[in-house]
């Protein structure tokens, strides 16, 4: 009763809790919030020195009792109270100008498509333990589909393709529900890797993840570009331990993310082909819609459409489809119902 209460006070609030990045979208003010999902904490005191961007610029800089940690791998909750402390604090921050002493919100909350039960239990005990009194959570495609303005409630097949840091997600849709779909572990993360992978074996420099993703972003691709691109970036020289500048152009980072580009492209044609006839026949007219900060990857949607003959689209602001889509849910109570995932919880 005390936490209805609370609840007429507190903000509806749309979360997409992601691998590289959480968004915050609270009702009738949009996102307020997109920050990277990292947490800094003192070991000593167990206390929350930093979070967001000021953390993730600690990485690979801190002395023995501080740890940075990204609290959320692969699209799911990794480390449970830091992940707990990380969403808190930003309910808490979200709610600072109001009158609220102790928020208790509705939450809705992205989830990847193939979470467990005891994954989507982490989820949402995570956001009852940061203060929700109320956690819907929606399956990541169908959100970024209603992030996309899609028609779901229409007998018409559709296809999004979720391109996170820790996973994607792709899934085929048709009247508000997921007819088949799939999450896979190559996203943006594994084209960072396979970049650092590839200038330690050819260039005998180590590079760290931020370098890594600094490449990606500023001169990747996955077709020849019409002007050439080069970026002078800095590493350790494995074989003297010392500092070294180098550069590296687009034709290298091609050929360092070939493989995990090719096994994406693969299984959104496995998808397509698992679809029934029917659909496919639809897909063929309303084509594929790319999302997520993968989406922009340079040439990839151009890719996607030459290997499957396909119309292939990247969505208008790609970063935030995922939230937008909770964002429209917390408006729309009748489609929550028809899209949420079983096993919301409510408190009080």
């Amino acid at each position: 009763m005390f936490k209805n209460f609370l609840g007429r006070f507190s903000k509806d609030i749309g979360v997409d809790l992601g691998t590289a990045n959480t968004l915050f979208f609270v009702r009738e003010k949009g996102i307020v919030i997109n920050i990277p999902t990292v947490v800094a904490i003192n070991t000593r005191t167990d206390q929350l020195l930093a979070v967001g961007l000021d953390a993730k610029r600690m990485m690979g800089k801190t002395p023995p009792h501080i740890t940075v940690i990204r609290p959320v791998e692969n699209g799911v909750v990794a480390d449970f109270e830091t992940c707990e402390k990380f969403v808190k604090h930003f309910i808490e921050k979200i709610h600072r100008e109001s009158f609220t002493i102790t928020p208790r919100p509705r939450i809705i909350v992205n989830i990847p498509l193939d979470i467990t039960e005891v994954e989507r239990k982490a989820v949402q005990d995570v956001i009852l333990g940061a203060g929700a009194r109320e956690v819907h959570l929606v399956e990541e495609p169908l959100a970024a589909a209603i992030g996309a303005r899609v028609n779901l409630q229409e007998s018409v097949g559709h296809m999004i393709v979720e391109i996170g840091g820790g996973k994607t997600s792709m899934a085929v849709i048709s009247l508000s529900g997921i007819v088949n779909g799939q999450t896979i572990r190559t996203a943006g993360d594994e084209l960072d890797n396979t970049i650092r992978e590839y200038v330690r074996e050819n260039f005998n420099i180590i590079i760290g993840q931020k370098t890594a993703e600094e490449i990606k972003i500023k001169i990747g691709s996955t077709l020849p570009l019409e002007e050439p691109l080069e970026l002078k970036v800095k590493g350790r020289n494995l074989l003297t331990g010392l500092p070294k500048e180098f550069s590296i152009n687009d034709n290298q980072v091609r050929e360092a993310i070939k493989r995990p580009v090719r096994t994406l492209v693969d299984q959104v044609r496995l998808t397509v082909e698992s679809a029934p006839a029917e659909l496919v026949a639809d897909l063929h007219e309303s084509g594929i819609l790319l999302s997520g900060g993968g989406a922009l990857l340079r040439g990839l949607d151009a890719l996607i459409s030459k290997e499957l003959t396909m119309p292939v689209k990247i969505v208008d602001d790609p970063l935030t489809t995922v939230v937008r889509g909770a964002g429209i849910l917390l408006e729309d109570s009748v489609l929550l119902k028809e899209v949420e995932s079983v096993g919301n919880i409510m408190l009080g």
